[in-house]
């Protein structure tokens, strides 16, 4: 089975406090597996401030609704080897 692969990866993102923002990464293959987000080194879970979703199966996206100071750095999308930060 050929290793997945970004096909597009994220981009940094600057948003007011409040606001929610999206990152978004492309992937070779739909279906992808051993994926996942982190900020600053912290793994991400989907809950009420994180939504983790995949659009048509190869676009993966993470939203954090209503950002705070505490959320400024990196945010990493990792899919087997392949990473990807902004």
């Amino acid at each position: 089975e050929p290793d997945v692969t970004i096909v597009s990866g994220l981009r940094d993102m600057v948003v007011s406090e409040g606001d929610d923002v999206t990152f978004r990464c492309q992937v070779s293959r739909e279906n992808a597996r051993d994926v996942e987000w982190k900020l600053q080194d912290v793994a991400l879970q989907n809950n009420e401030m994180n939504q983790i979703s995949v659009e048509k199966g190869k676009i993966h996206t993470l939203t954090l609704r209503k950002v705070t100071e505490q959320d400024i750095g990196t945010i990493t999308f990792r899919v087997g080897s392949h990473t990807s930060t902004a």
